[in-house]
């Protein structure tokens, strides 16, 4: 299974950003797509979680800022970041747990996207 991420950058405070990550391969079934961020020194934080269910949970302090979304035909997961805020800065990565062909479960992380929020 492979992930890949794309849609980081640069952007002023207040701005967006969309993060989407695609996973491929040998992949029966998706339990939960989600997203993690990390900054230098610190561990790895939950952003924003969505599970096969339908249920989400973000950081609350990211909540009614960011959505994740899923387009379950793609196996591909988004992250609309607005009113982003300079503490929003970070790596971003995203995991994906699951089944493959062999029915055995995975979980993978894509190799990280930074998203860097400055005047």
């Amino acid at each position: 299974v492979q992930l890949v991420e794309s849609g980081g950058g640069l952007v002023q405070p207040g701005g967006s950003l969309r993060l989407s990550c695609a996973a491929s391969g040998s992949i029966f079934a998706i339990n939960a797509m989600g997203w993690y961020r990390q900054t230098p020194g610190k561990q790895r934080e939950l952003v924003a979680l969505s599970t096969s269910g339908g249920s989400t949970n973000y950081a609350d302090s990211v909540k009614d800022r960011f959505t994740i979304s899923r387009d379950n035909a793609k196996n591909t997961v988004y992250l609309q970041m607005n009113s982003l805020k300079p503490e929003d800065t970070a790596v971003y990565y995203c995991n994906v747990r699951g089944t493959d062909t062999d029915y055995n479960y995975f979980g993978y992380w894509g190799q990280g996207t930074q998203v860097t929020v400055s005047s």
